[in-house]
């Protein structure tokens, strides 16, 4: 089984803090590491792998500094990796994310299953696997929690939906994006580091992928991010004296005046 994971670098969100007067990141001296979903994919695709044969390929973009990530993603049992970097893909939404992905899988061409992590920490969308997916015109499911039958031909998992669980059996090639309780990672192996040294990470850019410059990067994005804040906390306090009934009254007076609730009729 041919096997794509899609994986991203993300910031240590334990490590970020915001500039109170920019309003955005502060990104200095903040360590990257693999967003922690893509983690699971890994670590599943490496395990279907093992079990039915193939090899898994990593597929990324970002900064050519991501390079680093993926050799680590190797050594804990991928083949071989892809990094789509090129400063025309810088900005890119969910959307744009999603159709350079797409570029990327078809010049790996030979897959039969892509895994992605549910969704990344820096965006929460969980929109990328799905909209992958559809580019590719292969069926999906989403927040896969456990793999119960693989084969060359289809798998039968399970998926979370609010408080229940869903089985599902879907024809490869497919797609699955994974819940974070679906394995635990293992961690990459000295072996694997050695081995992973002494492969290199194919790197493309817009043109080797032939992408269309009106869907990569900001202009191929449908959303934009004006401002990044974190949300401001105040308390007050008022203390109401007098009968039960004119504290009701007084209470409600407050409601009305802050626009929780509408004022009654005259003489109510």
């Amino acid at each position: 089984m041919n096997i794509v994971v899609c994986v991203k670098q993300v910031p240590d969100t334990s490590e970020v803090k915001l500039d109170k007067k920019t309003n955005t990141i502060i990104r200095e001296g903040v360590e990257s590491i693999i967003n922690p979903y893509d983690s699971y994919a890994l670590e599943e695709g490496v395990r279907l792998k093992e079990k039915l044969g193939g090899k898994v390929s990593l597929l990324s973009m970002g900064i050519p500094a991501v390079k680093g990530m993926l050799k680590e993603a190797m050594a804990a049992g991928a083949d071989e990796a892809f990094l789509l970097s090129d400063r025309r893909f810088a900005g890119a939404d969910s959307l744009a994310t999603a159709y350079s992905l797409y570029l990327g899988v078809k010049k790996i061409k030979a897959y039969d299953l892509i895994i992605c992590g549910k969704q990344a920490i820096d965006g929460d969308t969980a929109q990328v696997g799905p909209s992958l997916a559809q580019k590719l015109g292969i069926p999906h499911v989403s927040y896969v929690i456990s793999i119960l039958e693989a084969s060359p031909k289809k798998l039968k998992v399970k998926r979370l939906v609010d408080d229940a669980y869903e089985i599902i059996e879907v024809e490869l090639p497919a797609l699955i994006t994974v819940e974070k309780g679906i394995n635990i990672p293992r961690f990459p192996s000295i072996e694997g580091f050695f081995r992973s040294e002494a492969e290199e990470v194919t790197i493309w850019g817009a043109d080797d992928v032939k992408a269309d410059m009106k869907h990569i990067g900001l202009e191929g994005s449908a959303t934009w991010v004006l401002r990044t804040f974190a949300p401001s906390y105040e308390k007050s306090v008022n203390m109401i004296g007098g009968s039960p009934k004119e504290q009701a009254r007084e209470a409600i007076a407050a409601l009305v005046d802050a626009g929780f609730i509408e004022s009654g009729r005259e003489g109510e």
